[in-house]
């Protein structure tokens, strides 16, 4: 007789399903790596990036009032969607309503990154990733936001804080 598994907590159950979305993209990377020996795999995943950065920013887009500053808004956005996705990650205020930013104290990806030995594809990753949403975002609204990376996990800082602001 097969006795059937207990049902978890759905907490349970969406924590598990994040890591099984961030195992897929490691699965996807080694297929592109055995498939494909001659492809350079930093600038296939740094497109996928662009991709996602694109789409992600679709989704902001449509949740933004003009009437309210627009780089905190962005960075709320990009913090839902890391918490989301079981990353500690904040909004923190800028010196204006101009600017806002996005720290990271920590995040599964630069874990897999690590565990792989693929940590130095990490941050190109995410950097990408939040050019390609701020690009995005300005591209659908006629904006000129600008996004900064001032620190990084893996680079060895305490955490990934990166400063969303409008250009002048």
């Amino acid at each position: 007789m097969v006795v059937p598994m207990a049902v978890p907590p759905v907490e349970k159950r969406f924590q598990t399903l994040c890591q099984i979305t961030r195992a897929q993209h490691f699965a996807w990377r080694e297929a592109l790596v055995r498939s494909c020996p001659d492809a350079d795999v930093v600038a296939v995943t740094g497109r996928m990036w662009e991709v996602a950065g694109r789409d992600t920013a679709q989704a902001y887009v449509k949740r933004i009032d003009r009437a309210r500053p627009l780089a905190a808004q962005v960075a709320d956005g990009i913090v839902w969607s890391s918490q989301s996705m079981g990353e500690d990650a904040t909004v923190e205020a800028g010196a204006s309503d101009r600017e806002a930013y996005v720290r990271h104290r920590a995040c599964p990806w630069v874990d897999w990154h690590r565990k792989l030995g693929i940590l130095g594809e990490d941050r190109p990753g995410c950097d990408t990733w939040f050019r390609a949403t701020v690009d995005e975002v300005n591209r659908a609204l006629g904006t000129r936001l600008v996004v900064e990376t001032l620190e990084t996990l893996p680079d060895g800082a305490p955490s990934c804080l990166r400063r969303i602001r409008e250009a002048p």
